[in-house]
């Protein structure tokens, strides 16, 4: 973790650049290294979206930081149709991506309210819960998870909660893929005036029931936060939103304007089609549970491990032989040139697993399935 020195901060290694070594080990095997390690979609976005990105006009002025009209109605009339809930155009904001929002929001909100200072998150997730927290200034508190990777809430301290800037939940999980009681967590938030930030990044991925979202119990004291990097495979246009709390949201859209926060133009542009187009996520969601049914099946099959799918998402949190995730890492580098991440990317918590994400082309998987079956 990231520490402070007498010159100051002192950020800590990027966890994937921890894996350099693993990677030459992978690369060695005819056909290269196959990299299951990081959560990068491969396949390609709608012919649509990209003709809107390309011809929008849009680059020649400075965008709307709170996002243009037509990407807040583009953005609340998806959650409408595909999460079943409502929110106003006016209680949505624009971001670039998702990630720089995690990363800032804890140094948002303690200016809004200098008399708190941690932040809740779920004890194996995504690191930049935590290492948000970090460059905020703020404590930085993980909350344990149950045996189905959910949030247990009953383990948040009274004296955590009392001096909560917010807590994050992530549904579907990342890495694990659990799915949070998000209506139990909107409840707890309002019961002891603590904000609720839900990822919901993969929702459009959740295979045990229906995409769910924190707004269906309302807006109030909660957020939720979207992108569409990986439901419409547009990781590289960084296209993002923030929607709920009417206060809450119409305080980040005039502190965003101030610091020159601005989804460009064109992006805003292919992000309405995106968003107004169902059939290509409806595709893209039977690419990923073929390739998790094949992940799931091959490693078990190969090292007579017990795979379990997850409630949603796109990776499969594999339990390492002996609790040795590094020790595994490098096995399936050696064995079948694959690249995984091992579970401390994720909290201290996650050491005795690996993530394996399940986005390559169906070719680059099908040369690891020849690999294993030549091993065997």
């Amino acid at each position: 973790m990231a520490g402070v020195s007498a010159s100051g901060f002192v950020p800590p290694p990027y966890p994937y650049d921890r894996l350099d070594e693993l990677k030459s080990v992978a690369a060695a095997h005819e056909g290269g290294m196959v990299d299951l390690s990081v959560g990068t979609p491969c396949d390609p976005p709608p012919p649509e979206v990209v003709a809107a990105l390309g011809g929008s006009g849009a680059e020649r002025g400075y965008p709307p930081s709170i996002g243009s009209a037509a990407y807040r109605e583009a953005a609340a009339a998806w959650v409408e149709r595909r999460l079943g809930a409502s929110v106003a155009p006016s209680q949505v904001g624009a971001c670039i991506g998702t990630k720089e929002l995690v990363a800032g929001m804890p140094h948002w909100l303690r200016l809004r309210d200098p008399s708190r200072d941690t932040v809740l998150y779920p004890e194996i997730s995504y690191p930049t819960y935590e290492m948000g927290a970090v460059l905020g200034g703020c404590r930085a508190v993980p909350v344990a998870v149950d045996d189905d990777w959910r949030i247990d809430l009953s383990s948040i301290s009274a004296e955590d909660a009392g001096r909560a800037l917010c807590l994050w939940v992530n549904t579907p999980g990342n890495p694990a893929g659990g799915l949070d009681d998000l209506d139990a967590a909107a409840e707890w938030g309002r019961a002891h005036g603590v904000p609720v930030l839900s990822d919901e990044c993969y929702a459009e991925f959740t295979w045990d029931g229906p995409a769910r979202t924190v707004l269906r119990s309302g807006s109030e004291g909660v957020l939720a936060v979207h992108s569409l990097s990986k439901r419409s495979n547009l990781a590289g246009a960084r296209a993002g939103f923030y929607a709920g709390d009417a206060e809450l949201v119409h305080y980040l859209q005039e502190l965003r304007k101030h610091a020159g926060f601005m989804l460009p133009g064109p992006v805003q542009a292919a992000a309405v089609v995106a968003f107004g187009d169902d059939a290509h996520v409806d595709v893209q969601r039977e690419r990923y549970r073929r390739r998790l049914e094949w992940g799931a099946e091959l490693i078990g099959r190969r090292y007579g491990i017990d795979v379990a799918l997850p409630g949603g998402g796109f990776y499969l949190w594999i339990p390492a032989p002996g609790g040795d995730a590094w020790g595994f890492a490098s096995r399936l580098a050696e064995d079948l040139g694959v690249l995984v991440s091992p579970g401390e990317f994720y909290g201290p918590a996650g050491a005795s697993h690996v993530r394996l994400a399940v986005v390559q082309p169906d070719d680059r998987l099908e040369l690891v399935t020849e690999r294993a079956q030549r091993a065997m």
